[in-house]
């Protein structure tokens, strides 16, 4: 068998371990005599598969008490709804920054609900750099302030957490949670799509502050209600189970590998070293404010777009696939998430190495 290096932004790869581990439990996890897939939600089997994914992730998040763990779906982008809905709490309007196509979606979609105050946009300069702290013009009534950490599209990402006062914040982790340490403190709600450093698709995570559940919009379907799944343990209805087996077995993988603090260390080589390889060459470059640089998605250009279908047909047959950059930007994106070993970025330096060699 051989696998390539999967370079998508997502679904992304997951750890070849973790799936060798469900592939021996595909079809009978302990003892059990069935599948992960064939359990029921309430049994016991799956309830202890669901206590210890949770408490993984709270040992390597350091996640406290006082804020709730679900595990939940539709995606991210039903969070853009359920958010507003969630945690106005009887005020009208909420502070945005708008850093890319996701901040622009979730813009959009809590426009339904309350008035948006777009709080900075770096959409002036294309999305390549974010707003600095004295950049932020923020309400003084505002329910909450959103803001999207890493913008998979554009590669950028904030080199810090936006200090809101006494207003929570917000934050899409989808693309950048458990890529190091965090202070889950520092945050209201987080909330992310498992497809790129949690999971398989049709599982999401909310890491939410207690004190911020309940009080919904009226009118609110019980199943958009933070309050329903935290009074119910994330089984108000059945859950997305093999995700959440999967996420329990991501979680264990990054333990053994020694938390976050380590695989922050390994994302920072992976970066660096594919930046540098940019950076140093004539042929290649990437449009990112160095300073607000992805470690988790870097976009990139050819000198000579003309060459951009050659370059994915020969990285391909090297085993370096989904390059293709998104077709809002163009050029090549190669999403290095916790999962891509640091040989399978060292292998696509040295393609492009070669490729400018050959073609530049």
């Amino acid at each position: 068998m051989t696998r390539v290096y999967n370079f998508s932004a997502g679904p992304a790869a997951l750890p070849e371990a973790v799936l060798q581990i469900a592939q021996q439990e595909m079809l009978d996890w302990q003892g059990t005599g069935m599948s992960v897939m064939e359990m029921s939600h309430r049994g016991k089997a799956f309830m202890s598969i669901a206590a210890q994914a949770e408490a993984d992730l709270r040992e390597l998040m350091q996640i406290p008490d006082n804020y709730k763990v679900l595990f939940l779906q539709g995606g991210a982008s039903s969070q853009f709804s359920m958010i507003p809905m969630n945690l106005l709490h009887g005020k009208g309007g909420a502070d945005y920054i708008n850093t890319g196509a996701w901040s622009k979606k979730a813009i959009a979609e809590a426009g339904r609900y309350c008035d948006v105050n777009v709080a900075a946009s770096t959409e002036s300069d294309k999305f390549t750099s974010v707003p600095s702290q004295d950049e932020l013009t923020l309400m003084d009534d505002a329910a909450y302030v959103h803001y999207t950490p890493n913008e998979t599209i554009g590669g950028v990402e904030f080199s810090y957490i936006p200090q809101t006062g006494s207003k929570p914040l917000i934050a899409d982790m989808s693309s950048t949670i458990l890529s190091r340490p965090i202070d889950v403190t520092q945050f209201g709600l987080i909330y992310a799509g498992a497809q790129k450093n949690i999971g398989p698709a049709g599982l999401t995570l909310v890491i939410m502050r207690d004190d911020l559940i309940g009080d919904a919009l009226a009118g609110t379907p019980a199943m958009f209600q933070y309050a329903t799944h935290a009074e119910n343990g994330s089984m108000y209805n059945t859950p997305p189970t093999y995700g959440w087996y999967l996420a329990g077995l991501v979680f264990q993988w990054l333990k053994e590998l020694g938390g976050l603090d380590a695989m922050a260390q390994i994302n920072e080589r992976k970066a660096n070293l594919l930046y540098e390889a940019i950076d140093n060459s004539d042929f290649y470059a990437n449009p990112v404010d160095p300073g607000c640089r992805s470690w988790m998605n870097v976009p990139f250009t050819l000198a000579d777009p003309d060459l951009d279908p050659l370059f994915l047909e020969e990285a391909e047959a090297e085993g370096l696939v989904t390059l293709k950059g998104h077709r809002s930007v163009g050029g090549m994106r190669a999403s290095i998430y916790n999962a891509m070993p640091e040989e399978g970025v060292q292998k696509l330096v040295d393609f492009m190495a070669e490729f400018e060699k050959k073609r530049g």
